[in-house]
């Protein structure tokens, strides 16, 4: 019965996902959806607190069969991470028409520059207001010298990005790059579609397979200049698809009436999610489980550790379940994990192999929860992984520090003596020996190379029987048997270390 709290718990706890909605692919049809279009504000600068609210709106929409997602974008920019985060978001949405538009509304910045132009890109249409302005995406960092060009390679990941996003999109490959890459220069041309922006070597190629001469225009980018648009020459050059005049002129262009046009803003369970899914709580929840498992496992105590431990996961797996990144994989790994700790705590003696190869699971379980991928494929991809893994590390090392003083303090402390098991000697106080309770007796006499019979299970805790003395004593990490007789090695402060004699 000693389990039966952890057990009960780690029961409930495990059944939770499959009652969880999950935010997968969907096979219906674009043109089969009838629910209501979404609109999404994004008026601040692009975070990983933005990446949390986008991802739970996202699965609003899809669960309400939503057509369309608008993204209102009014941003001078923010992260390059969250930015391209954000870009395979909304790129994963085959289940809806994804459209980027630029409004120009009263208190607003009226532009869509750096990580806000790399978003943009990332929809299936752009729609600006009169007014607004796009570019400017190259990756900037602020230094005592003013803003400066990020390192080739978060500029080489950005520039990659823009460009995958105008060929799947459809949008001119060089206009996305110039917005990036400082390099390149671009010209007005005639084209059968319109006047067209071009670089020269596609210049010199159009020269060679119409074999005649193609006149250059104006030019609109050059040489140490990143490219920033209007609205009028975004569509004009054939990027965006049209340019309105405020909210309604672009529900108008879209035929989307108001009734059907649900605005979705931050709300309460937003922050809180942002809150609990951040890298300082999500750090501190992991480390506290950890240690909690720690002594569910090596502590003969009747389930309370294990339960924190499940409470403090359970935490951080709903956020990330609210925010769609903890699925099957993650859900087996941490399940293997806890049925790998489970056998070290009831079938295998002492904590080895097993035990930590089941919390090396768990820790796997909480990285990949963590992040929208398992394999990165992009620099930025690696990037992430790499934070997520130091912060389990440090998750790990705090984890590691707490329970070494926890071993040094808690085997002497009341507290602890109430949730470890009792005696089965049945003495009290009077009896021909002190209560358990008592840890007088181990700052007064003098034990060393004592010998004793263990009363309970050492893993590496318990309780001994010194000549009628019960007292609380450990081991070196050694899993010693309930009647085994020991003898005391050490005194490391108030704690007596003991092995099988």
């Amino acid at each position: 019965m000693r389990k039966t709290v952890f057990l009960f718990f780690l029961i409930s706890f495990l059944s939770t996902p499959f009652l969880t909605a999950q935010f997968g692919s969907d096979s219906q049809d674009i043109s089969d959806r009838d629910g209501p279009v979404y609109l999404i504000p994004v008026n601040e600068d692009i975070d990983q607190f933005l990446v949390v609210f986008l991802k739970r709106s996202i699965i609003r929409a899809k669960e309400a069969g939503s057509p369309m997602i608008i993204f209102e974008l009014n941003t001078f920019g923010g992260r390059v991470d969250s930015a391209l985060e954000i870009t395979s978001l909304i790129g994963s949405v085959d289940w809806a028409r994804t459209i980027a538009y630029i409004p120009a509304a009263s208190g607003g910045t009226g532009v869509s520059w750096s990580a806000g132009a790399l978003i943009s890109f990332s929809c299936d249409s752009i729609i600006m207001d009169s007014g607004t302005s796009m570019g400017a995406a190259a990756p900037v960092y602020q230094s005592s010298e003013g803003m400066v060009i990020a390192e080739e390679k978060t500029v080489s990941a950005v520039r990659g990005q823009m460009a995958a996003l105008a060929e799947k999109n459809g949008y001119p490959k060089s206009i996305a790059l110039a917005m990036v890459d400082d390099d390149i220069e671009l010209y007005e041309v005639e084209t059968g579609e319109g006047i067209r922006l071009k670089t020269p070597d596609e210049i010199s190629e159009m020269e060679r397979v119409l074999g005649e001469e193609v006149v250059r225009g104006r030019q609109i980018s050059a040489v140490d200049k990143l490219l920033t648009l209007t609205a009028g020459e975004m569509e004009r050059y054939g990027v965006s698809s049209a340019t309105v005049s405020g909210r309604n002129s672009l529900l108008d262009f879209l035929d989307i009436e108001d009734a059907s046009l649900v605005i979705l803003e931050k709300n309460r369970a937003d922050w809180l999610v942002a809150f609990i899914s951040s890298a300082g709580v999500t750090s501190l929840l992991v480390m506290i489980g950890l240690v909690a498992l720690y002594m569910e496992v090596t502590s003969p105590g009747f389930g309370v550790p294990g339960t924190i431990a499940l409470v403090c996961f359970a935490i951080v797996f709903s956020a990330s379940t609210l925010i769609g990144n903890f699925g099957s994989l993650e859900l087996l790994l941490f399940l293997i994990g806890v049925v790998l700790l489970l056998i070290e705590i009831f079938i295998i003696p002492g904590f080895g192999v097993t035990g930590i190869s089941g919390i090396i699971l768990i820790l796997l379980s909480l990285v990949l929860s963590r992040q929208d991928f398992v394999i990165p494929e992009f620099v930025w991809q690696w990037d992430i992984l790499r934070r997520n893994l130091l912060y389990a590390a440090l998750s790990l090392v705090g984890a590691m520090t707490l329970i070494g003083v926890l071993m040094i303090m808690l085997p002497q402390s009341r507290l602890f003596s109430r949730l470890v098991l009792q005696s089965d000697t049945g003495k009290k106080s009077g009896e021909g020996g002190e209560s358990a309770e008592s840890s007088e007796g181990q700052g007064k006499s003098d034990l060393i190379g004592k010998k004793g019979i263990c009363l309970t299970d050492l893993r590496p805790v318990g309780k001994a029987d010194f000549d009628g003395e019960v007292l609380i004593v450990q081991t070196d990490g050694d899993y010693i048997e309930k009647g085994r007789e020991i003898v005391v090695i050490r005194k490391e402060g108030l704690c007596l270390v003991v092995k099988s004699s």
